[in-house]
């Protein structure tokens, strides 16, 4: 074999093809099932007021991953760690309010009665209880780690996670909840000729107001420029009389508050809660995160709002176009798959930037 082909066929990168291979693999199947779907019409037929319903369904819940995906980003963004009991502050909250405020004043007629008032206390609870939890795991569990190898405040939030689901289990049981059925939210709205639940309209409505609200909040006020500067460099923070300590925790409020305000909307949706609710929509979000791009506010909004998107109209898309059973039921997979492509391809996410090796 000639000495200049043995050397090309060593300096080849067999890792690196492979996953190009694999990624190459993945959009061909794509592909071939979205053609498959729509030319030779393989799988259920779907009418335009169907495809409608699959994008507002994933909007809706791309809102509810968005929300929860803004603590997670946030908290990667000044301690540079994964907040893995993130999911447990959407459980907790929503969990007490559900068990001690909504079926309380359902029982009692008041919710019906007065159903603004009524959510307006729910969401309160949910989120005053959401909060609590996040600052005392920030203080007892994260805080004296803050200088420790980044593995253990890793392991640490698997850790934290674990105690808070069977704490609550054993607080609130294990059997699960239903929130009760308010009829303000009953019904459908008309919009371009299209029927919009009314439950998924407020989840989306109410989403972007308070995403937009954050937004505001860390761009315009001082608390939230000394967010950004503690995420900045949390010496020269210090150094310039900036408080490191209260904008952490700060930043663990504010995520939580988030999550606690879109546990509400997912029980309202959903309508039952449990102990261990917020496993799979705090690994979703975590998705969502690191597609957006982990440590950007705007990326978690967008990457939840597009893994969303995404898990509804993916199986009727291309799984039904791939001749898969039960493609509906396989909308897990979906996300989680993208979630490896982003990883291996790029994981500064779909808006963020390539980290600094400090960071990385």
């Amino acid at each position: 074999m000639p000495q200049s082909l043995t050397k090309k066929i060593k300096s080849i990168d067999y890792i690196a093809t492979i996953l190009w291979l694999f990624r190459t693999g993945i959009i061909l199947l794509v592909i071939w099932g979205t053609f498959a779907k729509i030319a030779l019409g393989r799988g259920n037929a779907y009418t335009a007021s169907d495809w409608a319903d699959f994008v507002v369904a994933g909007l809706s819940q791309g809102s509810l991953y968005a929300l929860i995906a803004l603590g997670y980003t946030m908290v990667y963004g000044i301690l540079f760690m994964i907040n893995f009991a993130h999911g447990e502050f959407f459980m907790s909250g929503t969990l007490t309010a559900t068990v001690l405020v909504a079926i309380p004043l359902s029982t009692s007629g008041f919710l019906d009665k007065y159903p603004i008032w009524g959510l307006l206390l729910i969401f309160v609870v949910s989120m005053i209880v959401s909060v609590g939890i996040a600052l005392l795991t920030e203080r007892v569990a994260y805080r004296p780690l803050r200088t420790a190898p980044r593995l253990i405040p890793l392991i640490t939030a698997i850790g934290a996670s674990f105690f808070w689901q069977y704490f609550f289990r054993g607080l609130y049981g294990s059997s699960i909840i239903p929130f009760p059925k308010m009829e303000i939210f009953t019904g459908n709205y008309a919009i371009f000729g299209f029927e919009i639940l009314k439950t998924r309209a407020v989840v989306m409505v109410s989403s972007i107001i308070v995403m937009i609200g954050l937004n505001l909040f860390i761009t315009r006020t001082k608390m939230g420029k000394a967010i950004r500067a503690v995420a900045e460099n949390k010496d020269v923070a210090a150094l310039m009389g900036i408080d490191v300590d209260r904008a952490i925790a700060m930043t663990f409020m504010i995520g939580a508050s988030m999550a606690g305000f879109a546990g509400i909307l997912y029980a309202i949706m959903f309508r039952q809660v449990n102990f261990f609710m917020g496993f799979i929509p705090g690994i979703k979000a975590f998705t969502a995160a690191v597609l957006g791009g982990i440590g950007s506010i705007p990326g978690a909004a967008l990457g939840g709002l597009f893994l969303g998107v995404i898990e509804s109209i993916g199986p009727p898309l291309f799984l039904e176009g791939l001749n898969l059973s039960g493609a509906h039921q396989l909308k897990d997979v979906i996300a989680f798959t993208m979630l490896v492509l982003v990883l291996i391809f790029r994981p500064q996410g779909i808006i963020g930037e390539a980290l600094a090796e400090k960071k990385a």
